[in-house]
């Protein structure tokens, strides 16, 4: 199954609970920090969630 890194690139000051909450799911707590993680619909439900905070890339 194909992975995704997921990186943060902005900030949650002033975004909503619930963004916060999915970065944290995620595992990202700073900016420019990066996981990787299956590519899953329940991942990419929660990269949807927060597209405008974050980056998505293909890993092999």
């Amino acid at each position: 199954m194909t992975q995704l890194r997921i990186t943060q690139r902005k900030s949650v000051i002033s975004e909503k609970q619930n963004q916060r909450d999915t970065l944290r799911t995620l595992g990202l707590k700073k900016i420019r920090q990066s996981v990787v993680r299956e590519d899953t619909p329940q991942v990419r439900g929660m990269i949807r969630t927060v597209a405008h905070l974050v980056t998505v890339e293909e890993v092999d």
